[in-house]
């Protein structure tokens, strides 16, 4: 049960990269302004979260196997 925070931590960093590519399909869907003015920063935030999630997780891999 010492590993709860981290699975917990992890279903949040998961869960913002969905919010965070859920915004940028729509705003690429949309189109206009929204998708030119933040349509890269978005890939950039995505990216950044799921190197987020992935480092969360192998830390949650490692901390459970120990």
């Amino acid at each position: 049960m010492e590993n709860k925070p981290l699975l917990i931590l992890l279903a949040i960093a998961c869960l913002a990269v969905l919010v965070i590519l859920a915004t940028g399909i729509g705003g690429f869907a949309r189109g206009g302004e929204f998708n030119r003015k933040h349509g890269n920063r978005m890939m950039r935030w995505r990216i950044i979260a799921q190197a987020i999630a992935i480092a969360i997780f192998l830390i949650y891999l490692w901390a459970s196997s120990g």
